[in-house]
C-alpha cells in the first residue's frame, strides 16, 4: 500500500498568486456559467424554481468573485490574460447546458462543483499554516462549492441525457481551464 505525499506548502509568492489568479479565474467562469444558464432559463416556462435555485447559487458565486477581486487587487496579482476566453466560454457552457434542459444544467454545475472541490481540497492541504487569510477563504468557498453540487445531484443532475459523456467533458474541461489560468 503506498501513501501519497504530502502536498508541500507553496514556497513562494508567486505560488501564492497563482492560487488566487486562477481561483479568480475560475469564480468570474462560475459566475458567466450560472448566467448563461439564467438568461436561458428564465424563458422557459415551468423552470421557475430552477430559476430560483440557480439565482441562488450564482449570487453565492458572485461573493466569491468579489471576494477573489479584493485579493487580486490588495495582493497586486496579475489576473489570468484569458479572462476574454473565459467570459465566452462560460456563459457558452451555461446557455448550451440550459439549452438542453435543466438536468443538464445541474449536471454542468454537478461537474465543475466536483473538480473546484478537487481543486480547492488541494489547495488547503498546499497552503497548510502559510498563509491562514487564503486557507480560510479557500475553505469557507469549498463549503459552498460542496453544497452547489449537492444541490445540482439532488435536482437530478445524473437524470441528464448523456449525462457521463457530459460530465467528463465538463470536467475535463475545467481542469485544463484551472491549468492553464495558474500560468497564464
Amino acid at each position: 500500500m503506498s501513501r501519497k505525499p504530502k502536498p508541500a506548502a507553496p514556497g513562494t509568492k508567486a505560488d501564492i498568486e497563482s492560487m488566487i489568479r486562477v481561483d479568480h479565474a475560475g469564480e468570474y467562469g462560475a459566475v458567466r456559467i450560472y448566467e448563461g444558464q439564467l438568461a436561458v432559463l428564465r424563458r422557459r416556462k415551468g423552470a421557475e424554481r430552477s430559476v430560483e435555485t440557480i439565482t441562488h447559487m450564482a449570487e453565492q458565486e458572485q461573493k466569491h468573485l468579489k471576494a477573489f477581486d479584493a485579493l487580486v487587487n490588495a495582493r497586486r496579482v496579475r489576473p489570468t490574460a484569458l479572462e476574454p476566453v473565459w467570459r465566452v466560454a462560460g456563459f457558452a457552457l451555461g446557455a448550451a447546458t440550459a439549452a438542453m434542459g435543466e438536468k443538464a444544467a445541474y449536471a454542468c454545475t454537478a461537474a465543475v462543483e466536483e473538480v473546484i472541490d478537487e481543486h480547492y481540497a488541494g489547495q488547503i492541504a498546499a497552503l497548510g499554516e502559510t498563509d491562514a487569510g487564503l486557507k480560510a477563504t479557500v475553505t469557507e468557498f469549498r463549503a459552498d462549492e460542496a453544497a452547489h453540487r449537492q444541490t445540482a445531484l439532488d435536482e437530478g443532475a445524473q437524470q441528464a441525457p448523456g449525462y457521463r459523456l457530459l460530465s467528463a467533458t465538463i470536467k475535463a474541461g475545467c481542469r485544463i481551464a484551472i491549468k492553464l489560468s495558474e500560468r497564464i
